[in-house]
């Protein structure tokens, strides 16, 4: 019925942005390639229009194939690449929304978790008070001031191998203070 040949028996080409051409391609293809969807994206709906836009990419664009055969090999060859992309990218969606389902799950914390958090900053506070001041500086600096050890030596005025052995020891003086049992982790 589509044989699409000429008159002297040689294939002839096919133009995508001709109507009548685009309806012989349609017609000869579309089942195929609804199928070919439909078994990598596993739903009616997708698999619908990724044909389509397959099929519309091939008519705005008036491409022009030599025969009908050539034209229902690009499209099944778009439509697969275009199916395999939509599981890529629905893949992506659902490992996305699980995250944000996990963190926000995790983010929630109770009451007694909010009061232990809260003591474990009022202790930690209170032993950073006991602290020389010259630990004091490079502990808040480091820590809560976010700088590296070169920045704090010279807003200090000391050597970067100064800083590191003042930050090692207060924070060896704050475990000693607060005691590693008594200070609440969260998970």
């Amino acid at each position: 019925m589509f044989n699409n040949v000429s008159e002297d028996g040689v294939s002839a080409s096919v133009n995508a942005g001709n109507p009548s051409d685009f309806k012989m391609i349609y017609d000869a293809s579309m089942q195929m390639l609804f199928r070919i969807s439909f078994r990598i994206v596993n739903d009616e709906e997708a698999a619908e229009d990724l044909v389509h836009d397959s099929l519309i990419k091939a008519n705005e664009k008036s491409l022009v194939f030599p025969s009908l055969n050539d034209a229902k090999y690009w499209l099944i060859r778009v439509v697969k690449n275009a199916a395999l992309n939509y599981v890529k990218r629905k893949e992506r969606e659902r490992k996305a929304y699980e995250k944000v389902l996990y963190e926000d799950n995790h983010g929630f914390d109770s009451g007694e978790t909010k009061l232990l958090k809260k003591e474990s900053v009022n202790k930690a506070r209170e032993a950073l008070k006991k602290l020389p001041k010259s630990l004091q500086e490079v502990l808040l600096l480091r820590e809560y001031g976010d700088l590296n050890y070169k920045e704090i030596g010279k807003i200090l005025g000391i050597t970067e191998g100064n800083v590191k052995v003042r930050v090692f020891r207060a924070r060896e003086q704050l475990a000693k203070l607060i005691g590693v049992d008594d200070v609440f982790l969260p998970n």
